[in-house]
């Protein structure tokens, strides 16, 4: 499994496949838009005009892409994965999509003799980058210790979770709580600011205790200097907290906390928040609470 095809090199996909050239596979790219393509060539990889070039001769085929509409576009149709990789290739799906499209996925690849793992990662651009991204797989077992090597050029924390759509399920309930601490943190800072403490000294008492996290940590700065320089957009963090909301309601789970989240998400998106860090939900807290620098 030398040759893999790497289909989506945005935020997440660009690094991703930079460090797969880098453990020595040779990686064929295609983006659905121009202009990505330099770090990969650049790391010694090779670019494909289409997805019928990139995975035709490909061992591994792996997707990287914002949603389940983007992944059934790649997949499906005359053009698409299904119809033109190798039979017995195995489709490595990393993209955060709704469990169930991933199980429907794996049940439509079978058909053509293909594999599939769902793989969602989680670590932000900065865990793309250093090849420490944690990467929650589901599917067959043996599929996912014939991808062990791959998983492993590209992070740190690699469990195999179950059946297919249990890795989505697991990277939902990671968006999950990831929401619900960053809205937490974001109201601790107004909280302190209000009262008049000084919030750097404050937020390190914080991250000594039970009360800290690695929102608090990683954040730490972000929340100090109100720098909202995306490693994880909004609107995509929005995007999840829908697939966590409408997977709660199919099986029944009560997420008040996350509803909450959610809907705060939901509502700095429509501010106009959705390319900024998560961590903006912070300007929300401030707007609430009549505190803060004005809102552009």
């Amino acid at each position: 499994m030398k040759t893999i095809a790497f289909l989506g090199l945005g935020t997440m996909g660009s690094p991703m496949a930079v460090n797969l050239c880098k453990a020595g596979y040779t990686v064929h790219g295609w983006n659905r838009s121009d202009n990505r393509t330099g770090p990969l060539l650049a790391a010694g990889g090779r670019t494909a005009a289409s997805i019928r070039e990139a995975v035709r001769d490909a061992e591994v085929v792996i997707t990287m892409l914002p949603d389940a509409p983007q992944v059934e576009e790649v997949a499906y149709g005359p053009e698409g994965i299904l119809a033109n990789a190798r039979p017995g290739v195995l489709l490595i799906d990393m993209s955060t999509i709704a469990p169930q499209s991933s199980i429907e996925l794996a049940r439509n690849a079978a058909a053509h003799d293909i594999r599939v793992l769902d793989a969602p990662v989680a670590g932000g651009e900065a865990g793309a980058v250093e090849g420490l991204l944690s990467i929650m797989v589901g599917g067959d077992a043996d599929a996912f210790e014939e991808a062990r090597p791959v998983f492993e050029a590209l992070g740190r924390t690699i469990t195999h979770c179950g059946t297919h759509g249990l890795g989505q399920t697991v990277k939902a309930a990671n968006q999950l709580v990831l929401a619900i601490n960053m809205q937490a943190c974001a109201e601790a800072v107004v909280f302190l600011e209000k009262s008049g403490v000084d919030l750097e000294t404050a937020l390190d008492i914080l991250s000594g205790g039970l009360a800290g996290s690695n929102v608090l940590t990683r954040k730490k700065i972000t929340f100090l200097n109100r720098d909202y320089t995306p490693s994880f957009k909004m609107g995509l963090h929005h995007k999840d907290m829908g697939i966590v909301t409408d997977t709660a309601r199919a099986i029944g789970a009560a997420i008040p906390l996350g509803s909450v989240a959610a809907q705060l998400m939901a509502s700095a998106v429509a501010r106009g928040d959705g390319g900024l860090d998560h961590s903006a939900l912070l300007r929300g807290v401030e707007l609430l609470s009549g505190h803060g620098r004005p809102q552009e």
